[in-house]
């Protein structure tokens, strides 16, 4: 008798991947080389510090720069540099300086790790993914070099300006300024507040865009995905920016005693955060409620598909957007830039949207229970900054209880690799269907 071989496709090989490097990481910090204090953190709290450096979220449990020695915030760097760029980028460093050929199982790998729509090309996308990542980490790391270099050592600045580099441009947040206090020094500092935005934008807009804006000289041809995602990616900066402004401008917490300059500067940098970014340059807890749902908003969003960023991406709100407009025009077609969009992206982005609101819905709803007396708003914020992998918080990361961190964790891991892409990997193949059911009719609204 035959015996049945077991079939990885990509999806569950994405999610091992990610699992494997969560679980090395872990034990690496579990060392008592990672901590300042020579004892090592926790296994649930290493999980929990591995699982958000993985998956670029920032959500801490413990304070990076205080807790960790420089081995401990090297392992931490290692992993956000890999989750950012996705492990099979990084494996595709590895062929590269070996000089081993991309495999047509590796290609594949590939295209679904960087949601990319065609397997033309992504070996070639590969190699210019490490390439804009490099150059762009290291100009940031340069600019934030100089200005950390007038409040310390220049040794110690370079270090804080690399680390602050790669982490915001994939999207992390994580900093080591200590005492949990981010960069809310830094409020009205225009160096790092646009410094950190470029990254953290450059990071947050997918590198299959920044690939297209790349070739346009040559091609002179902009994609309809990547006119989306920079249309939907601008009204969402300007309108959280202006959000932000106006419900904090009178906050005696926050806004109220900066100049107009300062207050434009933390109101930009929020919105940009907001996206995909845990780092903050206000304190989180002293903004407005007003502020707080908008915030949450725009991290349910989050960043553009193929990017360093979580949520359910910019294309999918743009898209059931467009979906409710041609609805309510009596339209049969969702049109953009005088292109249909098909009937199958539709579904996908309800699908991805009501995966999304259900996972954030759940887990805000066990918070609730396992995090009993806590404040809903801090419960619904935490629970939707795992999903959407940004990494801001009321305060709350370090005060939830064993079963909290365990819920916020897989919750960081589902935003990362994404509903779907775990639904797939848990479920038998796909196979077509052989037939179809007569049409029903229900009525709707």
């Amino acid at each position: 008798m035959r015996k049945k071989r077991y079939y990885l496709d990509p999806p569950k090989i994405l999610v091992l991947g990610f699992a494997v490097i969560i679980l090395l990481g872990s034990l690496l910090l579990t060392m008592p080389v990672s901590t300042t204090n020579e004892q090592g953190l926790s296994f649930l709290n290493a999980l929990f510090t591995a699982t958000s450096a993985t998956c670029v979220t920032g959500l801490v449990v413990v304070d990076t720069g205080t807790t960790f020695t420089i081995f401990g915030q090297l392992v931490i760097l290692f992993m956000i540099q890999v989750g950012g760029l996705g492990f099979m980028t990084f494996a595709t460093l590895f062929a590269f300086l070996l000089g081993k050929r991309i495999s047509l199982k590796e290609r594949i790998l590939l295209q679904e790790s960087l949601n990319n729509l065609s397997m033309e090309g992504i070996v070639r996308l590969a190699r210019r993914i490490l390439i804009f990542t490099a150059v762009i980490e290291i100009v940031g790391a340069v600019l934030l070099s100089i200005r950390f270099s007038n409040d310390m050592p220049i040794g110690k600045a370079i270090y804080f300006g690399i680390f602050h580099s790669i982490s915001n441009f994939n999207n992390a947040g994580f900093d080591i300024i200590g005492h949990f206090q981010s960069l809310t020094a830094y409020v009205d500092d225009p160096i790092i507040v646009l410094t950190i935005c470029v990254l953290i934008t450059l990071g947050g807009m997918g590198f299959i865009v920044m690939n297209e804006l790349f070739e346009f000289r040559r091609s002179k041809r902009i994609s309809l995905h990547t006119k989306i995602v920079l249309i939907t990616s601008f009204f969402l900066l300007i309108g959280g920016t202006i959000g932000i402004f106006i419900f904090e401008f009178s906050n005696e917490k926050t806004l109220k005693p900066l100049t107009y300059s300062g207050k434009f500067l933390g109101s930009l940098f929020q919105s940009v955060a907001a996206r995909t970014d845990g780092a903050n340059t206000l304190n989180i807890s002293d903004m407005t409620q007003s502020s707080l749902l908008l915030t949450i908003l725009l991290m349910f969003i989050g960043a553009s598909p193929g990017s360093t960023g979580g949520g359910i991406k910019t294309t999918t709100f743009t898209t059931l957007l467009g979906a409710v407009w041609s609805q309510i025009r009596g339209k049969e077609d969702v049109i953009f830039y005088r292109q249909r969009i098909g009937y199958e992206t539709i579904y996908k982005a309800l699908t991805v949207t009501f995966s999304a609101l259900f996972l954030v819905m759940t887990v805000t709803m066990l918070l609730t229970v396992s995090e009993h007396g806590k404040d809903f708003l801090a419960l619904l914020y935490e629970a939707t900054s795992a999903f959407g992998t940004v990494g801001l918080s009321m305060d709350l990361s370090r005060e939830l209880s064993h079963f909290g961190k365990g819920l916020i964790t897989f919750t960081m891991f589902a935003g990362r690799v994404g509903p779907l892409t775990i639904a797939f990997a848990v479920t038998m193949r796909r196979k077509p269907d052989s037939f179809r059911y007569p049409k029903g009719k229900i009525m709707i609204g």
